[in-house]
């Protein structure tokens, strides 16, 4: 045998084994019985707390919650000192569409060319991913699969973080097209200024061809003998069936978009934004437009403003009675979304009420993806997804999950980093 075959073949035995020994773990099992949490602090998600409280669920659906007590045969959980909390939701993500950011092989989120409607999320998903395990670890226990690139970027879906394929872990496949506005450029010096001039007229350009785009697509006849299916894409906005999740740089673009898809019959608009985007409140609250607002633990994009402007935006969003939620997108954002809740933590900082921040990765995310009729609070019916942490779950310094459950099941609460430390305490622990 040749060195070079030698060669070969160990390193596919030890691809063989390094894979097999960082396997994620199993989904959980249908639940078999009903499962009661007794005498915890139950954050219902919708603004309220309940104090030593309980809660039963059983076939995946939640059967009581409040001081009542449960007397029939039940999986007993003592939730003494704990609290339980519905089933963080995020939003707009790659999560499951890449592993390696650097690698570019396994980022499936990106699609070539500008205008790509028909590109779908769902059948990317991979539920195999190793990052998944580590956001469950924070309470994340449902997300928005998002592609990325060009200006129309193709079909989001809802999926659920324990399943065996993008078959079961979808929860509202589908749910929506997301799209860039294009965003002008602020002349930053002389030295920037051709640089703006240019990219501004070919901003102008990319507008007009969204525009044109989008109103063919509003009267594209689905019986028509020349089949688009770009076009066919786009027909269940028109309808209301989908959503349309417009990313905007601030409050101007905000004004733009919202006037321009209200003119052509787009029914359910979403912006994703950040910055000054309270500025149009207004106009947002006129048109009941919600916001995703992204990651805010980031600098301020106004070099003047404050440093902790971000994190106050929030606060301002919610005065002016914008209904919004928190995404975490941004850089290295599938590695970092399990910090989701801490972003809420902050917003509870800076003015919010702590359950009303917690609404903000709950029932708020639930209502504006439109799967709030199941998931995004602990109500009686809907679905057990939920968590038990033995602090407080928005804080980084004493969330600790004890158990999670996604429609009932029990998740086993492990990745591969807590099988690296179990290894090394294992050998140097003494």
């Amino acid at each position: 045998m040749s060195d070079l075959k030698k060669i070969y073949i160990l390193n596919f035995l030890l691809f063989a084994v390094t894979s097999v020994s960082a396997q994620r773990p199993s989904p959980g099992a249908v639940q078999s019985k009903p499962v009661y949490i007794r005498n915890a602090t139950i954050h219902t998600g919708t603004g309220t707390v309940i104090q030593n409280g309980n809660i039963v669920f059983e076939n995946g659906r939640i059967l009581s919650l409040g001081k009542e007590t449960y007397s029939g045969d039940a999986e007993i959980i003592d939730g003494t000192g704990k609290h339980v909390y519905p089933g963080f939701i995020l939003p707009n993500t790659v999560l499951g569409l890449t592993e390696i950011d650097a690698v570019k092989a396994t980022r499936d989120f990106d699609e070539t060319g500008e205008l790509n409607p028909e590109a779908r999320a769902l059948v990317a998903y991979n539920t195999d991913s190793k990052i998944i395990p580590t956001v469950r670890f924070n309470g994340v226990l449902l997300c928005q699969s998002v592609l990325r690139g060009g200006m129309i970027s193709g079909t989001s879906s809802v999926m659920q973080l324990d399943a065996w394929n993008w078959e079961d872990a979808a929860v509202l496949p589908d749910d929506g097209v997301h799209m860039q506005w294009p965003a002008v450029m602020v002349r930053g010096g002389w030295w920037a200024e051709q640089e703006a001039a240019d990219r501004n007229k070919k901003l102008e350009e990319n507008l007009q061809k969204l525009k044109d785009f989008f109103r063919r697509a509003a009267v594209y006849d689905t019986l028509s003998p020349e089949k688009d299916f770009k076009l066919h894409a786009l027909r269940r906005i028109f309808k209301g069936e989908q959503r349309l999740y417009v990313q905007v740089q601030g409050a101007w673009e905000a004004r733009q978009a919202v006037l321009f898809f209200s003119s052509i019959g787009v029914k359910n608009l979403v912006l994703k934004a950040g910055g000054n985007i309270y500025e149009a409140a207004d106009i947002l609250k006129e048109h009941r437009v919600p916001v995703i607002l992204r990651r805010t633990h980031i600098l301020p994009d106004v070099p003047d403003d404050p440093v902790d402007a971000p994190y106050s935006l929030p606060y301002k969003l919610y005065k002016a009675g914008v209904l919004f939620c928190l995404d975490y997108s941004g850089d290295m954002e599938a590695m970092g979304c399990r910090n989701l809740p801490f972003l809420a933590g902050t917003a509870a900082a800076y003015g919010i009420s702590p359950e009303e921040a917690l609404k903000l990765i709950t029932l708020n995310t639930a209502k504006i993806l439109g799967i709030d009729a199941r998931y995004g609070s602990l109500e009686p019916g809907k679905s057990a997804t939920l968590f038990i942490s033995e602090g407080d779950a928005l804080d980084m310094k004493s969330n600790k999950l004890s158990h999670a459950f996604i429609d009932g099941r029990a998740l086993q609460l492990d990745d591969h980093q807590a099988e690296l430390n179990r290894m090394y305490l294992q050998k140097y622990g003494k």
